[in-house]
């Protein structure tokens, strides 16, 4: 289980990230907030792009879902087709 007490000054009374921290000394709370966010999707669902959006939106107040689909694939928290039709998490790895 992730800790996320390092993303209280990121989040709002509803749990929800109200900002994105900035890169210079926040690579790892740029880390925590995209695990954070991908434990809203579910394992073995597919979503299409706006459903992605849907979910982020819902998860986040500054308006930048682009931002973090893109980041949430660079770091591969969620994988997609080639051509962004369809999002899902990846596998679990067994241990």
């Amino acid at each position: 289980m992730i800790d996320f007490t390092e993303l209280q000054p990121y989040l709002d009374d509803q749990g929800r990230v109200t900002r994105w921290p900035s890169k210079r000394n926040r690579a790892r709370v740029q880390t925590l907030v995209l695990w954070y966010l991908a434990e809203k999707f579910a394992a073995g669902k597919t979503y299409t792009e706006r459903e992605v959006n849907q979910l982020l939106n819902e998860h986040h107040t500054f308006c930048d879902p682009a931002l973090l689909r893109r980041e949430l694939f660079e770091h591969g928290l969620l994988q997609r087709e080639r051509n962004g039709s369809a999002y899902w998490l990846p596998p679990k790895e067994s241990a």
